[in-house]
């Protein structure tokens, strides 16, 4: 989606508010830190971010959340650009430490999922843009522009879905616990735990590794906003989400 167009007040130029008489001085690049498990994706963006030095400088890089916080903490950029999925981690958890821990740098969304669950659930955890990685250089940069003026901006093929999202939500249409901003493994995870299975046993129910089980519910844990097992089942019991 392209930056949308604006009209040429008399009292801008090039983007310039004339005070005065005099022209405000243009506005610093934007500090970002780049976050993806591939190194090709990293490169590329580095590439095409490249050709706009006024607009964007890339100030990190990072293949896991770990290295993408210390980024943050280190560099303190202005916008986070995150794929939704970074290795065995979870971008979206990634965007609700950067946005709770640090509001004032941005996390954008830049993915190939056109998956509205994934939508819906960026915009839970406090995403400033869901962006698809088809997109070009010129609309990565308009987009960039709009966030930093305080929007919030869907990819074109997307944005038409988010009402819809809120009305499917709503008519019980996701699965349980999605209107906390879990994933749907998440609340897989959440469910067994209601029923008492120990770690090992989530593991061998759902067929995957006691680390990735616990990498769910640390998660989870975030989400909830508890630190432990009975508080998260106490947050499910309240809200009814396993019947």
């Amino acid at each position: 989606m392209g930056d949308v167009p604006r009209s040429v007040r008399p009292d801008c130029v090039a983007g310039r508010r004339r005070l005065g008489g005099m022209l405000d001085p243009p506005p610093a690049p934007l500090r970002v830190v780049l976050v993806d498990d591939h190194e090709m994706v990293l490169h590329g963006l580095v590439a095409m971010l490249g050709h706009f030095p006024d607009e964007a400088s890339i100030v990190g890089q990072a293949t896991t959340a770990e290295i993408a916080l210390r980024l943050v903490v280190e560099q303190r950029p202005d916008v986070v650009l995150c794929d939704v999925r970074i290795g065995q981690g979870s971008g979206l958890d990634l965007c609700l430490q950067i946005t709770t821990q640090h509001p004032d740098t941005k996390v954008v969304l830049l993915t190939v999922y056109d998956d509205e669950h994934y939508l819906y659930q960026a915009l839970r955890v406090g995403a400033s843009g869901y962006i698809l990685k088809r997109i070009d250089g010129q609309e990565l940069i308009g987009h960039l522009r709009r966030i930093r003026e305080g929007e919030t901006v869907i990819d074109h093929a997307l944005a038409g879905r988010v009402a819809l999202s809120a009305a499917r939500l709503s008519a019980g249409e996701f699965w349980s616990g999605a209107h906390l901003g879990l994933t749907q493994r998440e609340s897989e995870v959440l469910e067994l735990l209601v029923a008492g299975h120990s770690n090992k046993a989530v593991a061998s129910e759902l067929v995957v590794t006691e680390d990735t089980v616990k990498t769910h519910i640390r998660g989870l844990y975030r989400k909830l906003g508890v630190s432990d097992r009975s508080g998260a089942v106490a947050v499910a019991l309240r809200e009814g989400l396993f019947r």
